[in-house]
């Protein structure tokens, strides 16, 4: 699980499975549902912040500002900021933001093809819960 080089064997700070791996803590930071509504949203389109914040429906400034920060970070979105007044600063995807969101359009897939079956498995724990 994870990444390999050129000779085929797994990098110890890209293994999945090692709880101290650079791989795991990626993972953790981007497998999160802000995260991946994010990434989906400005891969239509180069966002400001205001604009990314309503169509992430339900999300703090807070929130966004720490899940843009930690994208940043990582290499997947690219953050301008222009010298103007009003300050305006704008928020797009890298090449491997873009690479990711191939990932999460299949996620967001997989849950509309598996939706019923998920919310009818839901329910029926639920009751048995109760």
């Amino acid at each position: 699980m994870g990444n390999r080089h050129e000779a085929g064997e797994l990098l110890p700070e890209a293994d999945l499975a090692r709880a101290d791996s650079l791989g795991r803590e990626i993972f953790s930071d981007v497998a999160n549902k802000w995260a991946f509504l994010i990434i989906e949203f400005l891969g239509q389109r180069t966002m400001r912040f205001g604009e990314l914040r309503d169509e992430v429906g339900g999300i703090s400034h807070k929130m966004l500002t720490q899940n843009l920060r930690m994208l940043e970070r990582n290499g997947l979105v690219e953050r301008t900021a222009y010298p103007t007044i009003p300050p305006r600063v704008e928020y797009t995807l890298t090449e491997a933001g873009e690479a990711l969101r191939s990932v999460v359009d299949g996620m967001c897939g997989w849950t509309q093809r598996h939706f019923s079956h998920i919310e009818s498995s839901r329910r029926r724990f639920d009751a048995s819960q109760s």
